[in-house]
């Protein structure tokens, strides 16, 4: 079997770093494009984002999607986010693929008839134009009858710095920056337009940090933010140096992806070692109830605290979960 993977951007990158490592900045994203009313208390299940598509002559590709995850509120729903850099024919070919490889992944067949159920979809452009479209569709002809369901278009120039804070969509922040692009050349050579643009990025710098001294976000997602803006920075401001080193200047400088990295780490051993502590000085269950609570407190993603309380007490998935 040939195995094809496509080629990755730094975006398809960063994205996808933002979705596992922020985890819980995913909800305000799917309420405001979904119209949901999630809390941000639900479970958030990633699946594999490896698929095999079965091609003629037996051949199979491999597809890497962006994002495939479950959230589980008062009922289970299947989401699958794109991030796309500008719109391009192959698109809407690459949803159908991927959807309905997830929809068989999870299919279900009682007696002689086959459920499957195709995730809600939508894709992030990082560009638009005026031609971009707002949805994007998806018409299916069966010998039963046609059905057709629309993508929903993110388009992240379209909101200003104030409605990404006041809706929390802070998933969009590391891609503010392509809302300045058309602007590149002038902040080159205009000083007091380059000092505007700074301006708004320590604006973001400012409420980034005041958003972890309050606790509505974690040191480690506000280091990650920071750290992926600057990545998406450095690519896409490669060719303009003024802009580059303005704007990273006033975002604190370059966080490299160990720093943020290393708090992550350190609070996942410390928070580990002192729950083994409790456990040996008291229970077992108390230990990894203190675990639990300590990384919790420590802004360590769910899925994390699963997996690290599943390996150092040998629980089994579900056991795990019960802690939550």
């Amino acid at each position: 079997m040939e195995n094809q993977k496509m080629a990755n951007t730094p975006y398809d990158d960063v994205f996808r770093t933002l979705l596992n490592d922020c985890t819980p900045l995913i909800i305000p994203v799917i309420n405001d494009v979904f119209g949901e009313q999630y809390s941000g208390n639900e479970e958030i299940i990633f699946s594999p984002n490896e698929h095999f598509l079965n091609r003629q002559g037996g051949i199979g590709d491999e597809r890497i999607t962006d994002s495939s995850f479950q959230i589980r509120g008062k009922e289970i729903k299947r989401y699958h986010l794109e991030c796309q850099s500008s719109p391009d024919s192959s698109l809407l070919v690459r949803f159908f693929e991927y959807g309905t490889q997830i929809a068989l992944d999870e299919g279900e067949i009682r007696g002689n008839t086959l459920t499957v159920t195709l995730p809600h979809s939508a894709v992030l452009f990082l560009r638009c134009r005026a031609s971009t479209p707002d949805t994007l569709k998806i018409r299916i002809d069966t010998p039963g009858g046609s059905l057709e369901y629309d993508i929903p278009a993110i388009k992240s120039q379209k909101y200003t710095l104030q409605e990404i804070f006041d809706k929390k969509l802070l998933l969009l922040l590391p891609f503010y920056i392509f809302s300045h692009e058309c602007l590149f050349a002038e902040y080159e050579t205009d000083a007091a337009k380059l000092r505007g643009l700074q301006a708004e990025y320590a604006e973001i710098r400012n409420r980034l940090e005041g958003l972890a001294e309050c606790g509505e976000i974690s040191e480690y997602e506000k280091c990650t933010i920071t750290d992926m803006s600057e990545k998406v920075l450095e690519h896409i401001a490669a060719k303009h140096e003024s802009v580059r080193k303005g704007v990273s200047a006033v975002m604190g400088g370059k966080v490299l992806e160990y720093e943020a990295k290393t708090i992550k780490r350190e609070g996942i051993a410390e928070g580990i070692a002192r729950g083994r502590a409790e456990g040996r000085a008291e229970e077992r269950e108390k230990g990894i109830r203190g675990t639990v609570s300590i990384l919790k407190n420590l802004g360590i993603p769910q899925q994390t605290i699963l997996a690290k309380i599943q390996e150092q007490y040998h629980l089994s998935p579900e056991a795990s979960k019960e802690y939550l």
